[in-house]
C-alpha cells in the first residue's frame, strides 16, 4: 500500500500551539509554524484539531457556525500555498460547513501540490460538559481509511476518535503505517487537582495501545492554553465553577503532544504549558521489524468477531 518512491525513513511535524479569538490569526499563525517544521525538515505536519479559533463547542451557540468554512475554502487555500512553498504534507482539522444546516469536524490532508489528497469527517462526537460537539457537528459519513502521500500512507482521525480501538484498527488495516490524532482536549480547572493526572495518563495510554496493537506510529497533537467559556452555558449547566466540569471554569488544553513508535515508546513528547514543534523521524524498517515479532495482525480471528458490530450483548 505504501508508494513505491516513499522513503524508508521520513519526519513528522507537530504543532503544538494556542489559539487565539480572531480566525484569521491562528491561520497565519499556523501558516509560520508549519513554514517553520518544514525548515526544520518535517515532511509531513500536523496542525491541532479545530485550530482556527479558540474551542467554541464549551457552549451552545447558533452564532458558532459563522466559524464554519466549505472545504476546499480559505483555509485549504492558504495552507495549500505553503504546502507547495515548503514541500510538505500537510494536515489540518477544519470546521466543515458542507450544506446550509450541515457541519463537521473535518481533517484534510494537503499534498506538497498544494492539493486535497484526502479529507476525514471525525466519526466519533462527544457531548459532555465543555465538549458540546453534538450541537455542532454530524457525525462522519466517510468511514475510516488512509491516503497515499509522498511520505507513505497515512490515517487521520479527531480527537474523540483517539479512544476508540476499532477507528485505529480500521484505518491501520487500510495500510496506514501513521495515525495522526489532531486533538483539543484539556482538564476542567476545578477537577485538575483531583482527577487531572489520571485522565492525561488515559488518553497517552489508550494511544500507545493503538500503535502496539496495530504496529503503527501514533501521532497525537493537541493545543495548549486555558479558554474560558465565552457565550450563553448549555442547557442545564452550572455556572458556579463546581467540580461537576461547569462552565465557569473554562478548559486548561493540557498539550503534551507526542510521538509512539509501533510498540508504544514515546519517542518525542511536548510540555503540558507551551507551545512547541516537535519533529520526529520514522522508520518503516523498525515498523517490519516490529511486526515479525509481535504479529498481531497474523492472529487476529477474523472468522469470530461478528459480535463488535452490535451495541452490546442483550
Amino acid at each position: 500500500m505504501v508508494p513505491t518512491a516513499a522513503p524508508q525513513t521520513f519526519k513528522l511535524g507537530l504543532v503544538q500551539m494556542r489559539c487565539a479569538a480572531d480566525p484569521a490569526v491562528n491561520l497565519e499563525r499556523a501558516v509560520a509554524k508549519v513554514r517553520e517544521a518544514a525548515a526544520r525538515g518535517a515532511q509531513i505536519v500536523c496542525l491541532p484539531e479545530l485550530f482556527r479559533s479558540r474551542y467554541f463547542c464549551q457552549t451552545e451557540d447558533h452564532a458558532n457556525f459563522d466559524l464554519a468554512e466549505p472545504i476546499a475554502g480559505p483555509s485549504t487555500q492558504a495552507l495549500g500555498i505553503v504546502a507547495r512553498e515548503s514541500q510538505v504534507v500537510i494536515i489540518a482539522s477544519l470546521f466543515e460547513r458542507r450544506a446550509a444546516g450541515l457541519y463537521h469536524n473535518t481533517a484534510v490532508t494537503i499534498d506538497p501540490s498544494g492539493q486535497i489528497a484526502g479529507m476525514y469527517r471525525k466519526m466519533h462526537i462527544p457531548d459532555d460538559p465543555l465538549y458540546y460537539e453534538k450541537f455542532y457537528f454530524t457525525p462522519g459519513d466517510l468511514g475510516f481509511s488512509a491516503v497515499d502521500t509522498d511520505v507513505g500512507r497515512v490515517g487521520t482521525l479527531v480527537c474523540w476518535d483517539q479512544w476508540y480501538p476499532e477507528g485505529a484498527r480500521l484505518t491501520a488495516l487500510d495500510g496506514a503505517d501513521v495515525l495522526f490524532y489532531p486533538t483539543a482536549i484539556g482538564w476542567h480547572p476545578a477537577e485538575k487537582a483531583e482527577f487531572g493526572p489520571a485522565q492525561s495518563d488515559a488518553w497517552r495510554t489508550i494511544q500507545r495501545s493503538h500503535a502496539i496493537a496495530n504496529g503503527v506510529y501514533v501521532a497525537a497533537v493537541n493545543r495548549v492554553g486555558h479558554e474560558a467559556t465565552t457565550g450563553p452555558a448549555s442547557p442545564g449547566a452550572s455556572t458556579t465553577g463546581s467540580a461537576n466540569g461547569s462552565p465557569a471554569g473554562g478548559i486548561e488544553f493540557w498539550g503534551g503532544s507526542f510521538v509512539c513508535d509501533p510498540f508504544g515508546v514515546v519517542l518525542a513528547e511536548a510540555s503540558r504549558t507551551d507551545e512547541e514543534i516537535l519533529i520526529v523521524t520514522c522508520d518503516r524498517r523498525h515498523q517490519e521489524t516490529v511486526r515479525r515479532h509481535w504479529p498481531f495482525l497474523r492472529d487476529r480471528r477474523i472468522d469470530a468477531y461478528g459480535g463488535i458490530t452490535r451495541r452490546f450483548k442483550d
